[in-house]
């Protein structure tokens, strides 16, 4: 088998798919959570000198979606062809998408742009991608992709909190097809073992 490293903060965030992709394997890894302290002599280590960073038998890789997708096909949870992979895909990038047009207004240092922003992003960026990816949930039957569990199940779910956090809202509240997929993954025992004994924090 194997051995896994997982290198991030000590936040869920984009490191959070990874570990919940290699609990559900079963797969033992080492959760290195590196300090704010520890950072700048730890940065050009790194490939890019960023994280998340995935190290497999002593070999690092980074990009968070690459290496979920790899972690998938490792636990048995990609696609049975090249369409089913597509349409994983498909949900993938679109949560991403979701994911950084939340974060461009998050994270906007100036508070009077910051405030005509979050006009734009609460009354129409998430609404319009709720409704989407709530519509995909319903049609997959409590599943974002080939009506099946999939990574892009897990990826989801493993960042929610995060988006939450940047939203300061629960997304999925009003949006019973999208809690289905969460209640999905969360029921998995290996997934919901990681929940009970992961780090507590708040992103």
């Amino acid at each position: 088998m194997p051995d896994y490293k997982v290198y991030y903060f000590n936040v869920k965030a984009l490191g959070e798919p990874l570990r919940f992709l290699l609990s559900y394997g079963n797969l033992p890894f080492d959760d290195v959570r590196i300090t704010r302290e520890e950072w700048p002599a730890l940065k050009p280590t790194m490939p890019m000198g960023q994280m998340p960073v995935l190290q497999v038998d002593g070999k690092k890789v980074h990009q968070s979606v690459a290496m979920s997708r790899y972690l998938a096909n490792q636990v048995g949870l990609a696609g049975a062809d090249d369409w089913e992979n597509l349409m994983i895909d498909t949900v993938v990038d679109t949560v991403n998408d979701f994911r950084l047009k939340i974060a461009v207004v998050s994270y906007e240092p100036d508070d009077e742009i910051k405030e005509k922003k979050l006009v734009t992003l609460n009354n129409e960026v998430i609404p319009f991608y709720l409704e989407k990816l709530d519509d995909i949930a319903r049609d997959n039957n409590g599943y974002l992709a080939n009506s099946k569990l999939s990574w892009a199940d897990i990826y989801f779910t493993a960042i929610l909190d995060y988006l939450n956090y940047m939203t300061k809202s629960e997304l999925v509240a009003n949006h019973p097809n999208l809690q289905r997929v969460v209640d999905n993954v969360t029921s998995i025992e290996s997934i919901r073992n990681w929940i009970d004994k992961r780090p507590k924090t708040e992103i």
